[in-house]
């Protein structure tokens, strides 16, 4: 897979783990329109490519996951270069939103591995993730509004990881929640001492890379789908969708090996050729 290593991106795939690092450490892995294109050009490829079975994100340092969007550095232009000014800065933060659908759509699980600060777009970028394991030190927020703006985009991540009512609470207040709160409201997965997260993050993705390629595809898109719908509407979509998997290969194996006493042998999905995207 191709890396974006030297920039301020960092990609590397250990067998079937491919882990994303914002490499800005000397200014809390902000995010720039540099960051963001690559983010989605990774997921793009990661998508496509069978050898990639999960995607951990992640900040370079331990300062910071991501503090957000870099106010300075991200220069109201158009980073498509299609147009400039008002229009090409509204376009362009357009990104981000982008990037949330795409990670819920990737079709493989992912992680946030947070070990400081994830604030603000940082924030959403690790709730719009499956799973959150956080650091003893990791510390979460919404501080636009003390900055006169609002987390409009983050609004969705958080709704779909939290009540409403702590949402915005957090929203109106920029209150900063350490990890201890953030597992008890219930936006994150684990929460391990500092020394302990590399450990605890293996440990995850050695599990659910372990998972049936295609089920895992199919039941991970229709969470996704029914997150926001009423159950009279999700429920006839979940029941075909049960109908389908069965049929399948994997859920063949899968009985077998239940019966036999065994460890199911999922197929192995092949690796990509170099230099495939």
């Amino acid at each position: 897979m191709t890396d974006d290593r030297g920039s301020d991106l960092l990609a590397d795939q250990d067998g079937a783990v491919l882990t994303l690092t914002i490499n800005r450490p000397e200014r809390r892995n902000a995010m720039t329109w540099e960051v963001v294109g690559g983010l989605r050009r990774q997921l793009a490829r990661a998508k496509s490519d069978p050898s990639v079975r999960v995607v951990v994100l992640t900040g370079a340092g331990d300062l910071a996951f991501c503090a957000g969007a870099d106010l300075t550095g991200m220069v109201p232009e158009d980073p498509g270069g299609a147009t400039d000014g008002y229009l090409g800065h509204h376009l362009a933060r357009g990104w981000l939103a982008e990037l949330f659908e795409e990670l819920w759509g990737l079709g493989k699980p992912t992680v946030a591995r947070v070990q400081g600060w994830a604030m603000a777009g940082g924030f959403g970028l690790a709730l719009a993730c499956d799973m959150v394991i956080a650091s003893d030190r990791a510390r979460f927020g919404a501080p636009e509004l003390s900055v006169g703006l609002w987390p409009y985009m983050v609004t969705v991540p958080m709704l779909r990881s939290m009540p409403p009512k702590k949402a915005l609470e957090l929203m109106l207040t920029s209150r900063v929640v350490g990890a201890e709160e953030a597992d008890r409201i219930g936006f994150v997965t684990r929460v391990v001492p500092h020394g302990e997260l590399d450990a605890a993050v293996a440990e995850l993705t050695t599990v659910l890379a372990s998972t049936p390629p295609g089920v895992t595809r199919m039941g991970r898109d229709s969470f996704y789908a029914v997150v926001d719908s009423a159950a009279a509407e999700a429920l006839p979509y979940l029941h075909a969708l049960l109908t389908v998997t069965s049929q399948t290969a994997e859920a063949a194996e899968g009985i077998a090996a239940f019966v036999e006493k065994r460890p199911p042998a999922w197929r192995q999905a092949p690796s990509a050729p170099d230099g495939a995207a």
